[in-house]
């Protein structure tokens, strides 16, 4: 029996293949070689080879129509600026675990492993704890969501003094500590959307607050952002028949009195706003399904209201 790990397929079979495709897309984006280089955490001269030469590939990664549209959203990615090494190397990670779920990362172990073939193997994939995929999905759902912000024109203009946050709870959540947004805020700086930091669960109180009150009367509700209030915004927003509810700025046992708005009402709006009060600057709520969904409806919102 030649025992032989999955990881072990991972690195000397599927990572040399990416690094080449990678190489030679970046490449393609007229970056030079030092800057694929450090892209990629290898040298320049393994850049040249990977560019230049002939290097093996491994056929059933290389040809497969997942790893074209990885190697292309990833190069692209880091050319435009619109990824770093964090959202890139997510990427590169959900091809594997596609790969290693019966795909050709199980064909390649079986080669290596003959003992395998026929058995169904799915040990790359069994015991994977839900619990941990759902924080996953949360959390990519927010960093969807600070991308769709930071790369939106007209973003900029509706972006509070307070700043802006975005989160989505996880399903059946009840505690601020259920809910993922963005540490400190996400801010405007010298003309831009900036957003400051990866999303951390237990990181935005207000936006929390809001999230869980309208989860608690809808579950389907568990994403939201904050944006300054604006008229033309709420007009954008009446223009598309959206449902629209004014509450009071208080902070004094917010979460408590939406939950009693949105129960006594029997649904939670799809855009929440109040016009502020001494100290509290005036501030609209867009809620969805997730964060990443709030953060396009915004989107939509913010582009009508620039029109």
């Amino acid at each position: 029996m030649s025992l032989r790990l999955p990881s072990e397929i991972v690195v000397q079979d599927v990572l040399p293949t990416l690094r080449v495709l990678l190489a030679r897309e970046l490449s393609a984006h007229d970056l030079t070689q030092q800057e694929v280089a450090t892209h990629l955490g290898v040298t320049q001269a393994a850049v040249s080879t990977y560019v230049n030469g002939d290097p093996d590939l491994e056929p059933r990664i290389a040809d497969h129509p997942r790893t074209a549209e990885t190697v292309e959203q990833v190069a692209g990615g880091l050319a435009d600026g619109e990824m770093d090494g964090y959202d890139a190397l997510a990427a590169v990670l959900e091809l594997v675990r596609a790969f290693e779920d019966r795909g050709p990362v199980c064909e390649l172990h079986e080669e290596a492993m003959p003992e395998l073939r026929g058995l169904g193997c799915d040990l790359c994939v069994r015991g994977a704890n839900p619990e941990l995929r759902r924080e996953r999905e949360v959390l990519d759902s927010v960093r969807e969501a600070s991308r769709v912000l930071a790369t939106t024109p007209g973003v900029v203009d509706y972006v509070p003094n307070v700043g802006t946050n975005v989160g989505t709870a996880l399903p059946g959540g009840e505690a601020v500590s259920d809910v993922a947004a963005v540490p400190g805020r996400i801010y405007v700086m010298d003309g831009s959307v900036e957003v400051p930091a990866n999303p951390e669960f237990g990181a935005s109180k207000h936006v929390a607050t809001t999230i869980l009150a309208a989860t608690a009367v809808d579950p389907d509700r568990r994403g939201a952002l904050n944006l300054a209030t604006d008229d033309a915004l709420l007009d954008a927003a009446r223009a598309r028949g959206l449902d629209l509810l004014e509450f009071e700025a208080g902070y004094d046992d917010r979460g408590d009195r939406l939950r009693e708005r949105f129960e006594s009402r029997g649904a939670v709006p799809d855009v929440l706003y109040h016009r502020g009060a001494f100290g509290i600057e005036p501030i609209t709520y867009v809620l969805a399904g997730t964060g990443a969904d709030a953060a396009r409806l915004a989107a939509e919102l913010v582009a009508d209201a620039e029109e």
